[in-house]
């Protein structure tokens, strides 16, 4: 019964995304007075997220008595200026995406993957001749956005402090990075290992690793300061619960906490300040 309701959901979900009215969609408790908007950072295309997040918002809203009106931006960008506007309530976020928010709006990061650190990639094709890092100098290079972490930004400020001069071309996702090094529309293309490893098969064998940054704790969910700490620990709570049960683990799965823990600005993301990527930033409507 609780497969055909997760399997009901998810194509709920997708027909409201087909229908463009996934915005008027509640997740959660039906009966709740509040309805909090949950965005997540536009990494993969907007039916997988739609398909991996609605049902595990459904369950945790249910279970913490809350409803959420799932919201996935078209591009990283646009993203971007309704995160720095404090629009969403609670966001999926990517690491310096956290470090803005909270400077800017005071978002305070909730919970992360405790296991699977988050390092950036730069990947070419498996039969590419390339074996350096020089050898990308004045090629063109694929980022899914100018202020993706992780994929964009440490990949970028890494290059410019060997002196490899690039040709960037951002293409919104890391599904659309990853194919287009498989197209041959470029050379090389920055990603993470959480989202290659999503990649099918098909897609992971026809690419190769050619640098891979140093690790860091991973895209947390963040809230906005409005959040109550109460609803905080009750959402935190029905997502440690989803560990106990198989299904509820694969729901984690599926959108990269496995093994979730609570996380803290000063601990876990402030340090990102001193890496100093704001001369790589690229913020649109500010």
């Amino acid at each position: 019964m609780r497969a055909l309701q997760q399997n009901l959901i998810r194509i709920f979900a997708s027909t409201l995304m087909l229908l463009g009215t996934a915005h008027a969609a509640c997740l959660g408790e039906q009966s709740s007075t509040k309805t909090y908007k949950f965005d997540v950072v536009p990494q993969l295309t907007a039916a997988k997220i739609y398909t991996t997040w609605s049902p595990l918002l459904q369950r945790v809203g249910q279970d913490a008595g809350l409803c959420f009106e799932l919201r996935v931006s078209p591009t990283i960008p646009e993203f971007e200026q309704k995160l720095l506007k404090g629009e969403p309530e609670f966001v999926f976020l990517n690491p310096y995406h956290a470090v803005l928010a909270n400077q800017k709006k005071k978002y305070q990061p909730l919970l992360a993957d405790s296991e699977d650190l988050l390092t950036g990639i730069l990947v070419v094709r498996a039969d590419s001749p390339i074996k350096s890092l020089d050898e990308l100098k004045g090629q063109n290079i694929t980022f899914p956005a100018p202020n993706a972490f992780a994929a964009s930004l440490l990949i970028r400020a890494e290059l410019a402090k060997k002196k490899i001069d690039i040709n960037p071309v951002f293409v919104k996702t890391h599904s659309n990075v990853y194919r287009s090094v498989i197209g041959k529309d470029a050379i090389a293309g920055g990603g993470v290992n959480n989202t290659l490893d999503h990649e099918a098969p098909e897609v992971r064998q026809q690419l190769r690793i050619l640098y891979e940054t140093p690790a860091y704790t991973p895209h947390p969910i963040a809230t906005h300061p409005s959040v109550p700490a109460a609803v905080r620990d009750r959402f935190l709570k029905s997502v440690f619960k989803l560990t106990q049960d198989e299904e509820g683990r694969k729901m984690l799965e599926g959108i990269n906490l496995s093994k979730p823990q609570a996380v803290t600005y000063a601990k876990h993301y402030k340090p990102l300040e001193s890496l100093q990527l704001e001369k790589f930033l690229v913020l649109t409507g500010q």
